[in-house]
């Protein structure tokens, strides 16, 4: 179905989307919303997706499905339980029969080609205690898109069950690995953040490592190491077009962007030591940020620009740290598990947690905790997890996992409450993963 799109054609689809009125005798009513940081007595929610009317209307219901499978807070009922069969997706559904199931929402829609030979696209959703439909949109596109429509169709149901923002139409960049263990390719690849539509964004030539999407724009920064010194390219992923940074020796971080990439961030080692920097990407100006004798690395903007979050063996061990954007201050540790050490600290786009990498004994642990250090909490545990990265809602955490011998990393999901993991298909091995914003 679908391949790269320009943002061009992203904000075409979305100017040709359009709120579709309630069936007669209904009101769009209130949807309640979903408390998702209640504590024990949380329960997801239960949702019908039926099968869309039309030709592709299944494969689309499938996406929507398998979206809310791997959302925790939204709970599809499998649809060999469906009692009513929807044949009419405007008509109100049989709300008994879903009842009976026990069923919350229900979502009915369509999918049929406009005249002009462009697909439409509708859905809408339904209140099983009320019976009324609580929102309902149109959406119109070139038929190519028809895989990214199913991810912002979830996206809408999402928000308006829940009160969050989606995250389903959205990119992930990674680093694809194929080949055996002692001689692996490494190619800079994206996917969808399903798994769905990869598409390889190298060759292979080169090793590539550590990838970072941009949080502003369709942009990706990532190392290289080809002949000499390793390089740091930036890459538009929709043109293709690249570019180098500069070349810099010793470097131990893949750059990261600032929130309004204009600038990267990055740590450079100088001898024993390693210190951090930022790059004025229009002037290439750099900035020292850190003065140290030890190792400052894998450094995150928090998404309004004025503080850092890094990790540094300064104290002695790996811990986390936080310090203005303009440096000074020295950087206040945050991290204080006993006998653990903390590594690639990223900051949540929403600027409440921070994710990391805890490593006690021989176990890998992924975990969020506030800005402040407190309120650590470990998503998940075991050999070998490592580099978070968070949905742009910041409800999620992407990582990579490599259980070691002759096997190869794998990508999984959490959600930052530790409800549930998933693990997202790629061709091969991957790792690497970095989640792009929010396209729609």
């Amino acid at each position: 179905m679908s391949h790269a799109f320009t943002r061009r054609q992203a904000a075409s689809l979305l100017l040709s989307g359009a709120a579709l009125a309630p069936f007669a005798g209904s009101a769009l009513a209130q949807a309640p919303y979903l408390d998702i940081r209640r504590g024990s007595n949380f329960q997801p929610v239960q949702i019908a997706v039926t099968n869309f009317a039309g030709e592709q209307g299944p494969a689309l219901s499938g996406i929507v499905t398998n979206n809310f499978k791997r959302s925790v807070f939204l709970q599809p009922l499998e649809p060999k339980s469906f009692v009513e069969n929807v044949t009419n997706p405007d008509q109100p559904p049989q709300m008994d029969s879903w009842r009976m199931l026990n069923a919350q929402f229900v979502v009915t829609g369509r999918v049929a080609r406009a005249p002009d030979g462009r697909l439409r696209t509708e859905f809408r959703l339904w209140d099983v205690t009320s019976g009324q439909q609580v929102a309902g949109q149109q959406y119109v596109t070139d038929p190519n898109n028809a895989r990214r429509v199913a991810h912002i169709v979830s996206d809408a149901i999402f928000t308006r069950v829940t009160g969050e923002k989606g995250f389903f139409d959205s990119r992930v960049v990674f680093v694809d690995e194929s080949g055996p263990k002692e001689k692996r390719r490494k190619r800079l690849a994206i996917m969808d953040q399903d798994g769905g539509n990869v598409r390889f964004l190298s060759r292979g030539d080169d090793l590539v490592v550590t990838p970072r999407f941009s949080p502003s724009s369709q942009d990706v920064a990532y190392m290289s190491f080809g002949q000499g010194d390793p390089r740091v390219f930036l890459m538009n992923i929709e043109t293709g077009q690249r570019e180098v940074v500069g070349n810099f020796p010793g470097m131990t971080f893949s750059p990261r962007f600032s929130p309004d990439g204009q600038k990267i961030i990055m740590s450079l080692s100088q001898g024993s030591s390693s210190n951090l920097f930022t790059m004025d990407l229009r002037s290439r100006t750099t900035t020292r940020l850190t003065d140290t004798a030890g190792i400052d690395t894998s450094p995150s903007y928090s998404p309004d620009g004025s503080q850092i979050v890094f990790e540094s063996d300064r104290g002695g061990t790996q811990q986390v740290y936080v310090m203005p954007a303009g440096g000074g201050g020295g950087g206040k540790r945050i991290s204080f598990g006993e006998g653990a050490r903390y590594s690639t600290p990223v900051w949540s786009p929403k600027g409440d947690f921070i994710a990391f990498t805890r490593q006690k004994g021989g176990s890998f642990g992924i975990g969020v905790m506030k800005p402040d250090g407190t309120g650590e909490r470990i998503l998940t545990e075991g050999y070998h997890n490592e580099g978070p990265t968070f949905a742009p809602n910041g409800l999620y955490v992407m990582f990579f996992r490599d259980p070691g011998g002759s096997a190869g990393a794998k990508i999984h999901m959490a959600d930052i409450f530790g409800r549930g993991e998933f693990a997202v298909p790629t061709p091969a091995f991957g790792s690497d993963p970095s989640w792009g914003p929010l396209l729609s």
